[in-house]
């Protein structure tokens, strides 16, 4: 009888116990399954997913946000295309509204700063009352120390992100100079610096065929805080790479838009690339 009784209270905690686990999970997952890594809730400092929006429409922005919304954690207006978008103000109202902050990619930063125009710049900032900016020098001669003031001065108004790397493929920078850039940028104010890689994944941290840069990023990472980096990474296999060698909250970048739901199921080992990766490890 006492064994009867001690394996119905184990049944019985065990229930409670899975009852409990698919509540918690039940306003992002449709079922439970074990052995699935945690992921960090929104607002998030760490797993940051964050897209690149190339020209989205308003009603394509509907249509992502229905089904992604809850795994964006920030989006990028690609380059200066934000110079050109219609309706700009009230596409970034769609973001906002849906609790997801946007900012202006680096390359407009660049486009102002080499036409000495930084005081435009800022008005821009305010009249689309954007929360964040990026800092890059991808496309310009920039010194860095000019890089860093600019950081500075950015830093009272919005949260920075710093854009290390260059857009030129015949530019190599050794390792030790990406993490000399990085820690000075973030001493500077940057609240997360992002490894360069354009939005094709094969400048940067990459090669031009894609492959990772495995040695650079090794190296960086010996020096700077993975939680301080956002890496960009476009394509499938980069992302598995980092997701198998940080972990599943690692930060990515220039994600496409409709890769943010496939991306999801890669750092929860619910894909082919990632499938046996996490299993034994939990």
């Amino acid at each position: 009888m006492k064994k009867i009784f001690s394996l119905w209270r184990k049944c019985f905690w065990e229930v409670i116990y899975f009852i409990f686990l698919n509540f918690i999970f039940m306003d992002n997952q449709n079922y439970f399954l074990s052995k699935v890594p945690e992921r960090t809730a929104k607002p998030r400092e760490n797993g940051l997913t964050m897209t690149m929006d190339k020209g989205l429409s308003i009603r394509e922005i509907e249509d992502m946000i229905s089904i992604s919304s809850e795994y964006i954690d920030i989006v990028k207006l690609g380059w200066a295309t934000s110079y050109v978008t219609p309706n700009l103000k009230e596409k970034l109202a769609v973001y906002k509204q849906a609790g997801i902050p946007t900012y202006f990619g680096g390359t407009l930063f660049e486009a102002f700063i080499v036409r000495n125009q930084f005081e435009d710049y800022l008005r821009v900032l305010e009249k689309y009352d954007m929360e964040f900016a990026e800092v890059s020098d991808g496309s310009i001669e920039l010194p860095h120390d000019e890089k860093c003031e600019y950081i500075h001065k950015l830093r009272p108004y919005v949260t920075v992100l710093s854009e290390v790397g260059s857009k030129d493929a015949e530019k190599i920078i050794p390792p030790y100079v990406w993490i000399k850039l990085m820690k000075a940028e973030l001493e500077a104010g940057a609240w997360k610096v992002i490894g360069e890689a354009r939005e094709g994944g094969n400048v940067g941290l990459f090669r031009g065929s894609g492959e990772v840069r495995s040695g650079l990023v090794e190296e960086i990472l010996t020096q700077i805080p993975s939680d301080k980096i956002i890496w960009e990474a476009p394509q499938k296999l980069q992302q598995v790479y980092f997701i198998k060698l940080i972990g599943a909250n690692v930060n990515l970048g220039n994600i496409p838009t409709n890769e943010v739901i496939p991306l999801e199921t890669i750092r929860l080992g619910l894909r082919g690339d990632t499938f046996d990766f996490f299993l034994n490890k939990l």
